[in-house]
């Protein structure tokens, strides 16, 4: 077991079940207030899906979790991730979309590139584009104001009665249209919302894309549209929308959170998983290790996705019969296939824009060329188990990031949709990941010819490798379905949507929660505070 305290405390006023982002933030926030912490991860290393490893001799890549945008800046600036060496550099061309026919659409890094890239495949759509956006903003300002408040729960709370009527007085004051394009983000499919703004096959993909990122559904599939404007509210460097790349990878943000916590006195312990949550009356009382060691707490922020928190941590007898059914039902499982790849040289595409100095290669890469191929790419999933021309997202940090590879190599993050946790006919993940493997670098390759001759090695993550080595159940990268059922107050059930779970003492602090997945630190900032509300006190005998 690594430590960064002695291994014989054994009562904190707070233990933290798993070492990832949000754990971390939950922890910076707790320990700034005077109270003694305890993180506690099951993984060798600290930061969850977030954190940069060496997948191939002399390549280093993020593992799961590979770019940045929706981080927080006050979680950024509390937690003085700038100090302790993180850099973010924003990506010299948001979006690169190569086309079958050798054309491609672009975006960024001015809308007036994205206007004048649109202008090849549609007049009209150039036109209307930055009207689409002025929609979209009207929107992501309603839920920036949301991103940082915990919904209310319970109306006989005073204070989420108030909250209640602060959100529908500021809906209220909304001008009519304003409420009525929020209306439609959160109830109708990403694929209308498009097809009624826009013309071109090319433009719709682009911004649809992300309607389908993490999201096991076709982007005609109603309330994708909340999942686009999910991906949308983020910023890099102040500036709103925009993507970028972690310098050293995304394990630089957990390892600058890490440091931050040593900072503040928190106990950092790594191969320490917990093998279930001690109680007592109603209360959590603290943890068991798989070791048999235990930890007395005051109270306990978890970490983890609500299904392994409330089935493996907790005994039947300690919640009740209805909450356990419910969790049961909670819709689970992103479809996500997750792969790195080091590279002998760069990709060639057919579609490369020329005279961009490269820039395209330093984009998000969409290999998804029409909201159809998307659809096709989920029907596929759901009746064969994966898409035989998947969805994929490519980008080469090692373009930007000279620390990722050896001189002259490169490395590839490819993030692909849709592959489903269930395969049909009893098949099993460990003997098709090989076949997902092919049908990726194929569809690659249709596009980039020299991609699959110049890989030199690889990773692969199906979505059971996301659950046993991530803990992510069900290879759910966001804890849990964004669908309208899943969100907001309601994250992860109606009654529990503030952080707060059946037992006294015992809260969730991870992308379970609200505002949802993503690594933003959001959850973790929002479940420090309703502790802190509680008035969390000291265990008798902790170090504090």
């Amino acid at each position: 077991m690594n430590l960064s305290r002695s291994s014989i405390q054994s009562r904190f006023d707070v233990v933290v079940i798993g070492g990832g982002h949000n754990g971390l933030t939950c922890a910076c926030y707790l320990a700034k207030s005077g109270l003694s912490v305890g993180v506690f991860e099951r993984r060798g290393v600290l930061g969850g899906a977030a954190v940069t490893e060496e997948f191939h001799p002399g390549f280093r890549n993020s593992t799961a979790s590979y770019t940045v945008s929706l981080l927080n800046p006050k979680v950024i600036r509390d937690l003085r991730l700038a100090e302790h060496g993180l850099k973010v550099l924003e990506r010299p061309m948001q979006n690169f979309l190569p086309l079958p026919d050798g054309r491609a659409l672009t975006a960024g890094p001015a809308q007036a590139n994205t206007l004048a890239s649109i202008q090849n495949f549609s007049a009209r759509d150039a036109e209307r584009l930055p009207a689409y956006f002025q929609m979209l903003d009207g929107a992501v300002q309603m839920l920036r104001r949301q991103l940082l408040e915990t919904p209310p729960t319970d109306p006989r709370r005073l204070r989420d009665l108030w909250g209640a009527l602060k959100l529908g007085r500021h809906f209220r004051n909304l001008e009519p249209a304003v409420q009525r394009d929020i209306h439609e983000l959160f109830t109708r499919s990403a694929g209308d919302l498009l097809d009624h703004w826009f013309e071109s096959d090319a433009v719709k993909a682009l911004y649809g894309f992300d309607a389908v990122v993490g999201n096991y559904a076709s982007p005609y599939t109603p309330g994708s549209g909340y999942v686009l404007l999910h991906h949308v509210f983020g910023e890099v460097n102040g500036k709103q929308g925009v993507w970028g790349h972690a310098v050293g990878g995304m394990g630089a943000i957990t390892q600058a959170m890490a440091a931050e916590a040593r900072r503040l006195g928190v106990a950092l312990e790594t191969d320490a998983p917990v093998k279930r949550i001690l109680t007592a009356r109603g209360q959590a009382t603290g943890i068991e290790l798989e070791n048999g060691r235990v930890i007395e707490a005051a109270a306990i922020a978890a970490n983890l996705g609500p299904k392994p928190l409330y089935q493996k941590l907790l005994a039947d007898a300690d919640l009740p019969a209805d909450f356990r059914a419910r969790i049961e039902r909670l819709r689970m499982g992103s479809a996500t296939f997750r792969m790195n790849v080091a590279l002998s040289e760069l990709p060639r595409f057919n579609a490369a824009p020329r005279n961009d100095g490269g820039a395209h290669l330093g984009s998000g890469i969409i290999i998804a060329p029409s909201l159809e191929y998307m659809d096709h790419a989920f029907a596929d999933a759901r009746l064969t188990g994966m898409s035989r021309a998947p969805i994929v997202e490519m980008l080469i940090p090692s373009t930007l990031d000279s620390t990722l590879a050896p001189k002259g190599a490169h490395v590839a993050s490819l993030f692909c949709q849709h592959f489903s946790y269930k395969l049909p006919g009893g098949r099993d993940w460990r003997q098709e990941r090989a076949r997902a493997v092919d049908l990726i670098f194929a569809t690659v390759d249709s596009y980039a010819p020299n991609f699959r001759a110049s890989v030199l090695g690889h990773s692969a993550l199906s979505p059971i490798d996301l659950e046993e080595k991530l803990g992510l159940a069900g290879g759910d990268i966001f804890h849990g379905a964004l669908g309208l059922d899943q969100l907001w107050a309601a994250r992860p059930m109606l009654g529990y949507g503030d952080y707060r779970t059946p037992l006294k003492s015992l809260y969730l602090c991870g992308s379970g929660a609200h505002p949802g997945g993503g690594v933003t630190g959001i959850p973790g900032h929002n479940a420090a505070r309703e502790m802190l509300r509680d008035g969390i006190s000291h265990v008798r005998g902790s170090n504090s």
